[in-house]
């Protein structure tokens, strides 16, 4: 099932009714892990790329969470994944409609928490570092750099992403509530100093 989650009310929506379908009627977990990033500085951002970027990686997560959550609610039960960034919280030039929006998944992050929570629906993050992508065929091309002075030196393999969603969805998560895993090979809280 594919859909392109263009951050209206029509995709969003289509992608959750055709979900419940296939799902036999129901669905459990929701991890919203679509994205883009185009490459901006403030100043060069107009205001359509700003519309796009805020549309897909915040819109639309926000309206499929909207439709789904409140099911899970009804049920008593469902976990609700979203996909953040080291980037919300360690700024860097040339990123910036995309590092604001994976703040705003954050933030979002504990709010449903707190609106969903006492219903039973579990909301809680990831964090991923620069993580490798079989579609680029590595990381993205210049993303290297930026695990350089980590821990890991190097970007991560997409199987840690998924081992923390699939903690994240288990039993074995049921006292997490509103929390961000940094699964970002230490990038975003560590500092790495040799001293050797």
């Amino acid at each position: 099932m594919q859909a392109n989650l263009d951050g209206s009310v029509k995709a969003s929506h289509g992608l959750a009714a055709e979900a419940t379908r296939v799902l036999g009627g129901r669905i459990d977990v929701l991890v919203n892990n679509a994205g883009i990033f185009p490459p901006n500085t403030t100043p060069d951002t107009d205001e359509a790329l700003l519309d796009r970027v805020y549309a897909v990686n915040v819109k639309a997560p926000f309206l499929l969470t909207g439709v789904i959550a409140p099911q899970m609610a009804a049920r008593g039960q469902g976990a609700i994944i979203n996909l953040g960034s080291w980037l919300a919280r360690l700024g860097i030039p040339g990123a910036t409609a995309y590092n604001d929006t994976k703040d705003a998944m954050e933030t979002l992050t504990r709010d449903w928490a707190a609106e969903f929570g006492p219903a039973g629906v579990r909301v809680n993050a990831i964090a991923p570092g620069v993580i490798q992508n079989p579609t680029f065929g590595g990381a993205p091309e210049g993303a290297h750099f930026a695990m350089n002075g980590t821990l890991v030196g190097t970007s991560g393999p997409p199987e840690a992403i998924a081992h923390a969603a699939v903690y994240l969805a288990s039993d074995e998560a049921t006292f997490v509530h509103g929390s961000v895993i940094d699964v970002d090979g230490g990038r975003g809280s560590v500092a790495f100093v040799s001293f050797g």
